[in-house]
């Protein structure tokens, strides 16, 4: 990718999440990155495009930061603990650092599902990782090491919404509570 394309990305992620992106035009991306209208519109047909950059971007620091758990020295266990954690806490600051674009994302979330198939793809494909890993270290036992990394995305999924929310501590439970609860789910379940 260019360093303009970059910038440009840069400053339409901080203006649509200062004024949000119905507010902001590509003049005012033009203008705030001092480039011209023409340099724009070389990297980007409308505001929609340039939009839907900013949020694949974002998606792609987001994998970046998750796959640092996978050459983590720990075992499986652990290392799944870890993904969860730092995935929820990643997605609930991604979402936060971009202000107003919250709205957008929450708003319209059929565009951001277009962009996130390749962000669950590379999740799934870490999940894979980790599971493979515990299998052969005899800490999981599972029919299909893809059917449960997919249970997994999806179910961390659900809980993107809640956890930005802050759904979880309205009802009081803390981070460490939390934290419990998944765990206990994720490995032993609810069957008494």
């Amino acid at each position: 990718m260019s360093k303009t394309r970059e910038m440009l990305i840069d400053v339409a992620r901080q203006l649509f999440a200062r004024e949000g992106v119905e507010n902001t035009t590509m003049n005012d991306i033009a203008k705030a990155s001092r480039k011209g209208r023409r340099t724009l519109y070389t990297y980007f047909k409308n505001k929609n495009e340039i939009y839907m950059a900013v949020v694949e971007t974002e998606l792609g620091h987001l994998v970046e930061g998750l796959s640092s758990v996978i050459p983590m020295n720990l075992p499986a266990d652990e290392k799944l603990v870890r993904y969860i954690f730092k995935r929820l806490d990643a997605i609930k600051e991604t979402v936060f650092r971009n202000g107003t674009l919250r709205a957008e994302f929450f708003r319209d979330i059929w565009k951001v599902e277009q962009v996130r198939k390749k962000f669950d793809a590379q999740e799934i494909d870490i999940l894979k990782s980790i599971l493979t890993q515990g299998v052969n270290e005899g800490i999981f036992k599972t029919p299909s090491v893809e059917v449960s990394a997919l249970t997994l995305h999806y179910s961390l999924r659900g809980l993107d919404v809640p956890y930005i929310r802050g759904v979880f501590s309205e009802l009081g439970i803390t981070r460490f509570t939390l934290r419990e609860y998944i765990l206990d789910l994720v490995f032993n379940g609810i069957k008494k």
